[in-house]
């Protein structure tokens, strides 16, 4: 064959050696299409809200693998069912593609109750809902910190933060009024320092409502009261009572006023 090759021209040699580097190649190429189907598609089909196993078959009875991506939980869906696939349904893909499937869990998995305690109502909805819990009902309950929760219960009792729930389970919350249960005679602010003032109210867990200053004043904290709305007496000479979380006004002055017990509001000295 050495011979018969070096019998023949060069350029008949070469010519030769061109055509069957062609030859191999569209053999190369032909074989590279037929193992990789190149150019065919199928479309995905939608598989979402079936159970894993129908999708599962279905998938493959098309040519598609099936891998499971992520689990989610969701106690309106039934357990085992799919609820997202990656690529999405109608896609045009090339077969023997892989579709990733993310199903629903059968059971519910465990997680730590959060700390609501002191946060608003609504900042306890995220956090719940953030957590995969619900909200039971609310009961409202009177107490200064309004529209705060004061308590989280799971059947009925104190669940503490920390402990191992399921997700899914509902919550109920005790939210604060802004009304304290409890209630006392109105404290007497006259002669005091707004500071000093200040402090008693949050002590009593009072709120300070209208805060009316002269024009001299450069020093709020230092200013006295010389008035207050409501007063320690009633018209009628009686006491006045308050709850925690209302409001009592206050009227301030540069100059300290006598400080009395009065059915009549003090006047600041002049």
């Amino acid at each position: 064959m050495f011979q018969f090759i070096t019998r023949k021209p060069l350029w008949v040699n070469i010519l030769a050696a061109i055509v069957l580097l062609l030859l191999l190649l569209l053999i190369f190429l032909g074989s590279l299409a037929l193992l990789t189907r190149h150019g065919k598609t199928l479309r995905i089909p939608g598989v979402t809200g079936m159970s894993y196993a129908d999708a599962k078959k279905s998938l493959e009875a098309q040519g598609f693998e099936v891998q499971i991506q992520d689990s989610t939980y969701n106690d309106t869906v039934p357990p085992m069912r799919v609820v997202k696939q990656f690529p999405d349904a109608d896609n045009q893909v090339k077969i023997n593609r892989t579709v990733y499937l993310t199903i629903n869990r059968s059971v519910a998995p465990i997680i730590e109750m959060p700390n609501l305690i002191s946060m608003t109502l609504r900042n306890a909805e995220l956090v719940l809902h953030h957590y995969g819990l619900q909200i039971e009902d609310t009961v409202y309950k009177p107490d200064f910190a309004k529209n705060s929760v004061l308590d989280q219960l799971y059947n009925g009792e104190t669940i503490k933060p920390g402990t191992k729930i399921q997700q899914g389970n509902k919550i109920t919350l005790v939210i604060g009024n802004g009304i304290g249960g409890t209630e006392y005679t109105v404290p007497d602010l006259v002669g005091l320092t707004y500071s000093e003032a200040k402090a008693q109210l949050d002590a009593g867990r009072l709120i300070v409502g209208a805060l009316v200053s002269e024009k001299n004043i450069t020093d709020t904290a230092n200013a006295f009261v010389y008035r207050q709305n409501p007063g320690k007496f009633g018209d009628d000479g009686k006491l006045n009572h308050i709850r925690q979380g209302q409001t009592i006004d206050l009227w301030l002055t540069a100059k300290q006023p006598e400080r009395k017990d009065s059915t009549q509001n003090t006047t600041p000295n002049n």
